[in-house]
């Protein structure tokens, strides 16, 4: 009898040793909480260290969570929603390990724009702490998309390290974040050269992925549902005070980087000798021309759909923020909104004759201009507040935000500022010395693995910094639940995405790192942008979690 069922004792075991290991791990992560929010029904703390949130917004409590019960989730869609734990009641991290765990939803288009999940960081002594989401639009190219990030800092910043020429190009025109690697779109004057795409590999190397036309140029690059594009150009060089390029081969093509390593073609937009710019809006791909005729198009069923211009203004920088599509112009110092259909005009930017870039920074939009060399924040339709200049620079190009910091490249000296609020920007470096040159740029940026890069023109170089620490996930987040934590132990930190560590960085010279800071929790809210999505189940250690417990708390039915 007892021989009948012997075959079924390693089953019993194995299902009584992880019957364990979960009352276990359960009775464990109750050890070193700082806080508990579970978000079903209330804002409070259930850790018993009565760390309560205060709402900021309306917020939906009715919302469905991870195991799909009504009421167990937030709703954070309403505008400009966010929680936060009163200063005398936040923590205090300091060096101590610590570890930010739980569950985020995510629509497609929540994941247009960057988002803050939890962040208590001071701008003023730029010491904290931010996880979040990255999506970033730099001048024409989506630089990062919906990638989960995680940083720390305390006013410390590395050296610039310079990456070369990769193929000796003149200028990287486009920069994106794909699969864990920084790609750069090349640009060159030579006429039996075409502009190509580079990767940068883990050991620093540059490869090359081929060029996606015969033009000279690789003008954008964006990562759309999964897979990268580039939009081609022929550029004209003297509009950078150059030599004009002897490949006079047109582009204006959006190509799409396969499987095999090989580019295919989405076709070519009419009329249009140059891509000026690529974003995802609202789930299409859109793409616009960087000369005249202005031209913009939505790709819809693998055909380029014409859209309106603006009355019949050129549209180049694509940014998406609060549901509106908003773009550049160089055929006047405004920027432009559009929802989907029209077109509205959101003003002029002081006595400015074009615009350039777009940042979001604390749930605002800024725009750089030229000549005045000023950014400027958007307040509403006409309504633009001067956020200042970067010293006597006459174009403010590529910006984007890195560990909480705002951050701007310029012409003619392809100089790089870091922005102090109010008016104020401090000059972080000098990037490109070509002498005898009438400009230099320090065109665009992109963060890749937690480092911020930027690249010139003309002496082609690309360059790599970072604030503090930091570790961004290899590719984007999808949308529906996803649960994310984040860990910060004495020489790393790391990030899991449902269970699954995704990317790590060593900490070097951990005990630099004190991160006590004297501002509040906040909870969707933080140097990026507001939450727009739903949330469940977060948790807050002063302990560095192992990747058990992490497993543990991944699952939707240990909620």
């Amino acid at each position: 009898m007892i021989r009948k069922y012997l075959p079924l004792l390693p089953l019993l075991i194995l299902y009584l040793m992880s019957c364990a290991c979960k009352e276990r791990g359960s009775t464990r992560l109750n050890e070193g909480l700082l806080g508990h929010w579970k978000l079903a029904g209330d804002v409070r703390d259930h850790s018993g260290a009565n760390r309560h949130a205060t709402i900021h917004g309306e917020i939906n409590f009715d919302a469905s969570g991870p195991t799909g019960r009504e009421s167990t989730a937030v709703d954070f869609s309403s505008v400009n929603t966010w929680l936060e734990i009163p200063l005398d009641q936040s923590p205090r991290l300091g060096k101590k390990d610590f570890t930010i765990a739980g569950w985020i939803d995510l629509s497609d288009t929540d994941r247009e724009s960057p988002a803050d999940i939890m962040s208590q960081y001071d701008s003023l002594s730029k010491t904290g702490f931010h996880l979040s989401t990255k999506t970033q639009a730099v001048t024409t190219s989506l630089a990062n998309y919906c990638q989960l990030h995680f940083g720390i800092n305390a006013d410390i910043s590395s050296d610039w390290i310079d990456l070369g020429s990769p193929d000796s190009t003149v200028g990287a025109f486009s920069l994106a974040s794909f699969e864990g690697s920084l790609y750069a779109g090349l640009s060159h004057q030579e006429k039996e050269k075409s502009g190509n795409v580079y990767r940068l590999d883990s050991l620093d190397r540059w490869i090359d992925c081929g060029s996606p036309d015969a033009s000279n140029s690789v003008m954008a690059l964006a990562v759309h549902n999964g897979e990268l594009y580039a939009g081609t150009g022929k550029y004209r060089f003297a509009g950078s005070a150059l030599p004009e390029s002897e490949n006079l081969t047109a582009g204006g093509r959006v190509m799409r980087y396969g499987a095999d390593g090989q580019w295919v073609s989405t076709g070519k937009l009419p009329d249009t000798e140059a891509i000026g710019g690529l974003i995802s809006f609202n789930g299409s791909l859109y793409a616009s021309s960087l000369y005249h005729p202005a031209g913009f198009f939505r790709l819809d069923n693998d055909k380029w759909v014409a859209c309106p211009t603006p009355e019949g203004k050129r549209v180049v920088a694509l940014a998406v923020y609060d549901g509106y599509l908003y773009a550049s112009s160089y055929d006047s110092g405004n920027v432009y909104r559009y929802d989907g259909h029209s077109w509205t005009d959101c003003g002029l930017l002081g006595d400015n004759t074009q615009t350039y870039s777009f940042a979001i920074y604390y749930g605002n939009l800024y725009v750089g201009t030229w000549p005045s060399g000023r950014v400027y924040r958007f307040d509403g339709i006409d309504n633009w507040k001067d956020a200042g200049r970067l010293g006597n620079e006459l174009e403010v190009m590529g910006m984007l935000v890195h560990n909480g910091t705002l951050v701007a490249g310029t012409l003619p000296l392809a100089e790089v500022y870091a922005y102090r609020g109010d008016t104020t920007w401090k000059k972080l470096v000098r990037l490109d010395h070509t002498p005898d040159v009438k400009y230099r740029r320090a065109w665009t940026m992109a963060e890749n693995n937690g480092i911020l890069y930027c690249s010139t023109l003309p002496s082609g170089k690309i360059f790599g910094f970072e604030l503090g620490r930091n570790v961004l996930s290899p590719g984007a987040l999808k949308s529906g639940w996803q649960h994310v934590a984040a860990v910060k132990s004495k020489g790393e930190l790391a990030l899991y995405i449902n269970g699954e560590k995704v990317a790590r960085k060593t900490i070097d010279n951990p005990g630099q790192y004190d991160l006590n800071s004297a501002v509040p929790l906040k909870i969707g809210f933080g140097a990026n942008h507001h939450f727009k999505g739903k949330m469940a189940d977060f948790r807050l250690y002063h302990r560095a979690l192992h990747t058990g417990e992490i497993i543990f708390l991944s699952d939707p039915n240990n909620l």
